[in-house]
């Protein structure tokens, strides 16, 4: 006669060696790490002399008449752009230039010592 063995069983389980038993002294022991310092260190905060010195007053003329000018753009095109033939066959090219202008004021701004 041939027993079957299912889930529901009731015979036990031969035991389960423990592979890692014969082997738990081969495994590497971890390298210990150094503690780092992570300070910042305090000579490389002091401060540096720029060679080049201040910007000439035209440049910082220049730079705000640019930023001057698109805003004066954008005012004129908003009030009287019905009365100016020109500014009105440009349409939405007037938004371009005057924010073009402003941009190239602001990307001075970079250079401006």
């Amino acid at each position: 006669m041939v027993r079957e063995l299912g889930h529901n069983s009731t015979e036990s389980c031969p035991p389960v060696p423990d592979l890692n038993a014969e082997h738990e002294d081969d495994m590497p022991k971890s390298k210990v790490r150094k503690k780092t310092d992570y300070t910042i260190n305090p000579a490389s905060r002091t401060p540096v002399k720029v060679k080049a010195g201040p910007s000439p007053v035209w440049y910082v003329v220049i730079m705000l008449g640019f930023m001057l000018a698109g805003l004066v753009w954008l005012l004129v095109y908003y009030l009287a752009n019905d009365r100016i033939t020109w500014m009105a066959d440009l349409g939405a090219w007037n938004f371009l230039i005057g924010f073009g202008l402003m941009v190239v004021g602001l990307i001075m701004t970079m250079r401006w010592r």
